[in-house]
């Protein structure tokens, strides 16, 4: 559960009922570029990887938001990533975050073209960069400018730049939380 706490079930469980006012307040969200408060909060805990689970180093940080948030972040990514898709934002050779695709098919693609310059006798130079952290380091202006002009809506515009705004998060471990 987010820092809301509705657990994802019971909105899977009541999503007849809720679909109607979600999708009134989804919308209204959208059309203003308003987000709510509390889709804004995270609550931060660890999940265990592998290991020895005494080693800190084992567990992983994931951020839990608000369901609600979630499903409207959803809708929001889909306008984006259609919109990208269909003015040509995302080239062929894009792999992260591209259905269908993935660090494996990306690795499969760079070895075939390896093998193959490497085939017809020619030198091949490979870099390797790590990027593990290079999302979190992204500037919201220059994001918000690249969809600009990409010709992204003013309304989804508005929106992305009130979600990234004002956001906070606290941790929490068995049950107890940092301040925000």
């Amino acid at each position: 559960m987010g820092p809301d706490g509705i657990h994802p079930r019971v909105m899977r469980e009541l999503a007849d009922e809720l679909a109607k006012p979600l999708s009134v307040i989804y919308q209204e969200s959208w059309l203003t570029g308003e987000v709510p408060g509390d889709w804004k909060l995270a609550n931060v805990t660890l999940v265990y990887k592998k290991g020895r689970k005494e080693d800190p180093g084992n567990y992983r940080p994931v951020s839990l938001t608000s369901v609600p948030g979630k499903i409207m972040e959803q809708f929001i990514l889909s306008a984006i990533t259609q919109h990208l898709q269909d003015g040509q934002g995302i080239r062929p050779s894009q792999h992260g975050f591209t259905k269908g695709r993935s660090c494996l098919t990306n690795l499969v693609s760079f070895y075939d073209q390896v093998t193959r310059l490497v085939d017809a006798g020619k030198a091949v130079d490979v870099v390797y960069l790590d990027f593990s952290k290079a999302f979190d380091t992204v500037s919201h202006s220059v994001l918000l400018d690249k969809l600009a002009a990409h010709g992204l809506d003013r309304s989804t515009l508005c929106w992305v730049r009130n979600w990234l705004d004002g956001r906070a998060q606290r941790v929490v471990v068995n049950g107890a939380a940092s301040s925000w």
